[in-house]
């Protein structure tokens, strides 16, 4: 009795351990397959992601030429050079050493970007000068062509370097400038700024004449600043205004015969570019004898000084209230060397 009984006993204990061995034995799978599980995180390398790479940043280079400008507005901005040093001499000598030239050192600085603009821009709309030549006179502008300046006296445009002004400064003349609105003062203000424009390389003589003539020199003077203080100073001082010029005066000449005949005679004899004559057209002399000039003699004249029809020496008339004979002579006189007639009433 007691051995059946005892079997069922034994039976589920063995049940039971085999459940709890089979238990641990899941539960340690388990486990470890876990423990593969976290390990294999941190040895395998995680799966590569794709991600957009930036946009590349493009860089334009800066232009050349505004570059250089730049630097030129930057190089403009220091000042310029200066030499103060002189020529000076250790021991006393015979003889006086001259002074340093001065020299431009504009050629070799940085140009100034503005001042190529504005000559770019006055080279597109032109300038006032006509003909290859161009200067520093009163209607000119531009540079030097051909060794000639563009002037304008008294409202005549002329083109030269070498001119010679001839002033009829008789009583009839000053009146009848006066009356037309140009009085002696006017005038002598034209030639002084004729004188004050003209280029450094250029000549000039002044001649003031009624019968006998006054000459500012009997040659063409240089154009420097001391002759040109001269010129300023005989103008005002030496300039005849009571309508007479006698023989024997300071500075007078009075050849033979006199008249205007021996005033173009002097002004061709210095051998300009340009000659102006101010005057009415009515000229008379004294000697040899007293008359009136004719216009014949005059044409003569004028033909023997210049031969060749647009000769070198161009003669402009400048004439106030003209009788209409004298002007149309006069006219054919100066348009024979290539001059202009301007008659003011």
């Amino acid at each position: 009795m007691s051995t059946t009984a005892a079997s069922p006993t034994a039976a589920s204990r063995k049940g039971a351990g085999a459940a709890l061995i089979g238990s641990l034995i899941i539960h340690g799978i388990l486990a470890l397959g876990a423990g593969a599980f976290i390990v294999a995180q941190y040895i395998q390398p995680p799966p590569p992601k794709f991600v957009a790479p930036p946009a590349a940043k493009i860089k334009i280079p800066p232009q050349t030429r505004q570059h250089r400008m730049n630097l030129a507005a930057h190089a403009g901005l220091a000042s310029k050079p200066t030499f103060k040093k002189r020529l000076v001499s250790l021991r006393p000598t015979a003889f006086a050493l001259p002074e340093a030239p001065k020299i431009s050192f504009e050629s070799s600085l940085v140009p100034d970007p503005s001042t190529m603009a504005s000559t770019m821009i006055s080279g597109l709309t032109g300038s006032a000068g006509t003909g290859n030549g161009a200067g520093l006179g009163l209607g000119g502008s531009g540079g030097l062509g051909k060794g000639l300046s563009n002037f304008s006296f008294m409202g005549v445009k002329a083109q030269g370097q070498r001119v010679v002004l001839c002033f009829d400064v008789s009583s009839s003349v000053v009146n009848k400038a006066t009356s037309s609105g140009m009085p002696l003062i006017k005038i002598k203000e034209e030639t002084r700024k004729l004188i004050s424009s003209l280029p450094s390389g250029a000549q000039f003589g002044l001649i003031q004449f009624v019968r006998n003539y006054k000459p500012f020199a009997n040659t063409l003077t240089p154009m420097t600043p001391a002759n040109r203080d001269l010129a300023m100073q005989w103008i005002e001082t030496e300039w005849s205004e009571g309508g007479q010029m006698n023989r024997g005066q300071a500075g007078v000449l009075s050849p033979e015969p006199n008249g205007v005949v021996c005033v173009l005679d002097a002004a061709f004899a210095m051998k300009p570019d340009v000659i102006f004559i101010i005057s009415d057209g009515q000229f008379e002399q004294t000697y040899p004898k007293n008359q009136r000039i004719p216009n014949d003699l005059l044409e003569a004249k004028m033909k023997e000084l210049a031969p060749e029809k647009m000769g070198k020496v161009a003669v402009h008339f400048i004439g106030f209230q003209m009788n209409p004979t004298d002007k149309d002579a006069w006219e054919r006189m100066v348009r024979r060397t290539g001059g202009k007639m301007r008659e003011i009433r």
